[in-house]
C-alpha cells in the first residue's frame, strides 16, 4: 500500500529546503524585465531542470559522487559558493545589465540548481530512495518528489501577478531584498559544509 509516513516525511522535508515561499521573490528579482510568457517559460523550465537533477540523482546519486569521489560537504560548499556570486549580482544590481539578460538562462541555473535542486535536496532524496522499502515505498517516495515540484511550479508561476502589482520599483526593492537573502542561505550552506567536513 502507499505509504503516507514516507510521503509526508519526505514532502515535508523537500518543501522546508527548496522552500516555496522564499523562492519567489528570488525568482521575480531572477526573471524581471522579460516578458510575461519568457517568464512562465522560465518557470518551466527551472522546475524541470530541478526535477531532472533530483530524478537522476535519486537514482544513482550515490553512485555518481563516489565515482567523481565527491563528498556531501564539497557538494555544499560549491554549491554555497555559486550562491554566493549569483546574491552579490542581485545585490549589486547587475543582473539589471542587458548582457545577462539576453545570454543567461536563469531557469537553469541559478534557479533550476542550485537554487531548487541544492545539496540538501539531492542529499535527502538519495537517503529516502535508500531507505525507501520495497515497491510501495518507491512509489511514496517518487510521488512526493513529484508534488514537491508541482507546488514549485504553482509558486512561480502564480508569482508573476505581483510582479504587475509591485511594478518596477517594487521589483528594484525585491531584487536587493533577494540578494540578501540568497546571501544569507549561501553562506549558511558553506558554513555547514565546512562543519561536516570538521566533524569527519
Amino acid at each position: 500500500m502507499f505509504d503516507f509516513a514516507v510521503f509526508g516525511s519526505l514532502f515535508l522535508t523537500l518543501f522546508v529546503i527548496m522552500d516555496p515561499p522564499g523562492i519567489t521573490p528570488i525568482f521575480l528579482a531572477l526573471t524581471s524585465g522579460r516578458a510575461a510568457k519568457v517568464q512562465r517559460r522560465m518557470a518551466w523550465q527551472a522546475v524541470c531542470v530541478a526535477f531532472g537533477v533530483i530524478a537522476v540523482f535519486g537514482v544513482c546519486g550515490q553512485q555518481i559522487l563516489d565515482y567523481l569521489h565527491v563528498s556531501v560537504p564539497a557538494l555544499m560548499i560549491a554549491g554555497g559558493l555559486l550562491l554566493l556570486l549569483i546574491a552579490l549580482d542581485l545585490l549589486t544590481g547587475k543582473t539589471d545589465e542587458p548582457k545577462q539578460t539576453k545570454d543567461v538562462n536563469v531557469a537553469l541555473v541559478p534557479l533550476g540548481m542550485p537554487l531548487l535542486a541544492g545539496p540538501g535536496a539531492i542529499v535527502s532524496v538519495i537517503l529516502a530512495v535508500q531507505k525507501a522499502d520495497g515497491f510501495d515505498g518507491q512509489v511514496s517516495v517518487w510521488s512526493a518528489i513529484i508534488a514537491m515540484h508541482v507546488v514549485l511550479w504553482i509558486t512561480m508561476r502564480y508569482s508573476l501577478v505581483i510582479i504587475r502589482v509591485i511594478k518596477d520599483g517594487g521589483v528594484v526593492l525585491v531584487t536587493r531584498l533577494a540578494g540578501m537573502m540568497l546571501s544569507a542561505i549561501a553562506v549558511q550552506q558553506i558554513i555547514n559544509g565546512v562543519l561536516q567536513v570538521v566533524h569527519a
